[in-house]
This record gives C-alpha cells, structure tokens and sequence, in this order.
C-alpha cells in the first residue's frame, strides 16, 4: 500500500512538473519571450499643455530643424531624438503615430496663445509627426530644448497607436537645474518613475556633427 502511494506521489509529482513545462513553453511561444520576465514600467502620462497646434502645419514631417520654403534653418542646437514604442512587455508597437511639439529657441510657441513679445522663429517647424516601424522604432530631428517662463526644457509627445487610447507625455533633460522646481515633471511622486521621463542628450558626431542625440522608449 506503501509503495503504491509512493508510486501515486511520483506520477503527480512528474505530471505536475510536466504541465508547468507545457503551460512555460505556451507562454513563451505567445509572448516571445520567458515569462519570468518582469513587465516593463509604464511611461508616465503628463498634460498636453496649452500650445498643441490649433492647426497642423503643412510641413509635419520628422525634421522641426528645416522648414519647406524656408531657406534658413533653425535656431538652436540640432538634436536627434530615437527610440522605441513598446508594450508593458517589451514587445514593439509597429504603426503608432508619434507627434513632438515644443517651443522655439528663444523659448516661444508656435500657437496663437503664445502672446509674448518675440516673434518665432520662422525656420522651426514646432510640430512633427511620424510613424513608428516593424521594430516600433521612431526618430525626430530637432533642437535642443529651452526653457520658457515657470517651465523646464521639455518636448511633449503624444502617441496614437492602434488599440490604445491617445497617450500624452513630456521628455526631459538630464541635469537642467530647474528639473527640481517643474511642477509638471514633480507631479510624477516616485523618482524611479520620474527618471523615466528624464533623457541625457550627449554629442552625437557620429550623427551629425555639432549635433546632440539621446533615447526616449515609450512603454504603453
């Protein structure tokens, strides 16, 4: 009787090892990859803020430095920025949209609502848009942030992928003094969430000469 129980214990036993080896070997067929992996941690959404354009500007392509008709180029220091749209785990969003905007480098908005003094500078475009690829990757050409009055440097971002709502957040960056003081970027509590936001511009030769590169993933 014994041994029988022992035998009974056993076969649960290698049954249940079994289907946990099935069930591990279906999940990562479906997702790609081991589902031991941790999910990935979300963007933080942020505010649209008030200067989406009220109207799209005919030029909207991925470079903001060159305008269409416009001879010159833009004033400020040319930045390119990249990076990948992805699920909570890991997987690339292809065929998302992703829309830039942000202030010229004398720190004015493209936006009628934008009523200070200066006049912007005509050879930023200040709205882009693009779509991502198989790999869910994206890539802008544009100018370093400034900052504006009771804001930071930033460049808002808004992401319309297929099957999820309108997401809209703020890119930052790394080591601008007034980062600690920006209510918008410290409304974000957890400082390991807020770093997700935060991206270090670096020279990038290999680009672009003169220019600045840095990475901004955005996980769904």
């Amino acid at each position: 009787m014994r041994q029988a129980n022992r035998r009974s214990r056993t076969w649960l036993s290698r049954r249940a090892m079994m289907n946990g080896v099935v069930a591990c070997a279906a999940l990562v067929g479906f997702y790609g990859r081991a589902p031991a992996l941790a999910a990935l941690g979300a963007t933080p959404q942020q505010g649209e803020g008030p200067f989406y354009p009220v109207h799209l500007p005919l030029d909207s392509d991925n470079d903001l430095v060159r305008v269409s008709g416009v001879a010159a180029s833009a004033q400020g220091t040319v930045t390119h920025v990249l990076g990948r749209i992805l699920d909570r785990i890991g997987r690339p969003i292809s065929g998302a949209r992703v829309e830039i905007w942000q202030c010229d480098a004398k720190g004015r908005y493209h936006h009628p609502g934008d009523r200070r003094g200066m006049s912007p500078d005509e050879a930023f475009q200040g709205f882009g848009a693009t779509v991502t690829d198989s790999q869910g990757a994206y890539r802008f050409r544009t100018i370093r942030p400034v900052p504006y009055p009771r804001r930071t440097p930033h460049i808002h971002f808004a992401v319309l992928a297929p099957g999820y709502e309108r997401f809209v957040t703020q890119m930052y960056v790394a080591g601008e003094p007034d980062n600690v003081r920006d209510r918008p970027l410290n409304s974000v509590r957890d400082p390991n969430t807020r770093a997700r936001l935060i991206v270090a511009l670096d020279p990038a030769p290999g680009i672009e000469d003169g220019a600045l590169a840095g990475t901004f993933d955005i996980v769904l």
